[in-house]
């Protein structure tokens, strides 16, 4: 039997939708995905038929969980250390450097680097049962992938302090009304609200959008990257450290006994 797909990619008047498709992992990102995801985005940014991109969760239970943390307590230490520097500058900015706007469609948990993933957005509508959390400090290393540059760029940095230290949890409504999302709609109507963004966007003269965006971005982006440069050795830092792998050990022994 044939293994079911990472990701599913549909292209429907001018939208392309990306759906993670690891339900039964809640759409964590196992380095399969992760790199299917850098070939996926810069092949859509250059394909003439899209025009906006849409990005979800297969299932009802979550949008995506962050990073597969089985795949991570198996790695070595010197493993995921190169890792980091080599493919993660690569893929905290791959959903970003997109051109053309993109739009996440949120159901379920978002929750480590499901939700940096949603940072990279520019768009975003979840739903009433979205559940959000930078949960990394609580397993003995950070958030990493974007959230500690981005996070205090749109909430401030006393918001973002505390979303990253305490680690905790927050629904739908209070990303809203942090400005963390666009909208908050009934559970099960993330995606076609996201998909209407995405077709009304489509439906105007792609220049002006793209160059549009530009402008946005230039306004966010300044001093990101020497941000996310310093986020690679601080997360390197914490590899050094043995207190994050007892703690996935101690996950993953939980995982085999439920």
């Amino acid at each position: 039997m044939a293994a079911e797909p990472l990701h599913i990619l549909s292209i429907d008047q001018g939208v392309a939708l990306i759906t993670l498709n690891r339900p039964q992992s809640l759409n964590a990102l196992n380095r399969a995905l992760r790199g299917e995801l850098m070939d996926l985005f810069p092949r859509l940014d250059q394909d003439p038929e899209v025009r906006v991109l849409v990005i979800t969760g297969a299932g009802d239970k979550a949008f995506c969980t962050g990073a597969d943390l089985k795949e991570r307590v198996a790695g070595s230490t010197p493993d995921m250390i190169a890792e980091r520097r080599q493919v993660m500058p690569k893929w905290t900015t791959a959903l970003a450097s997109v051109s053309k706007p993109v739009v996440a469609a949120i159901n379920g948990y978002c929750m480590g680097g499901g939700f940096e993933l949603v940072l990279q957005c520019d768009l975003s509508v979840a739903s009433e049962n979205a559940v959000f959390a930078l949960p990394e400090v609580t397993h003995g290393f950070f958030p990493g992938g974007g959230a500690c540059q981005r996070l205090p760029r749109l909430v401030g940095y006393q918001v973002a302090r505390e979303l990253v230290l305490t680690g905790r949890r927050w629904d739908a409504a209070e990303a809203k009304s942090l400005g963390l999302v666009n909208r908050v709609v009934p559970q099960g109507q993330a995606l076609e609200a996201a998909m209407e963004i995405a077709r009304r966007i489509a439906s105007f003269p792609p220049t002006g959008v793209a160059q549009a965006k530009r402008a946005l971005n230039h306004a966010m982006d300044a001093g990101l990257a020497a941000g996310l440069r310093f986020d690679t050795e601080a997360w390197v830092a914490c590899m050094h450290s043995d207190e994050w792998k007892q703690k996935l050990e101690g996950f993953a022994r939980h995982e085999r006994k439920a």
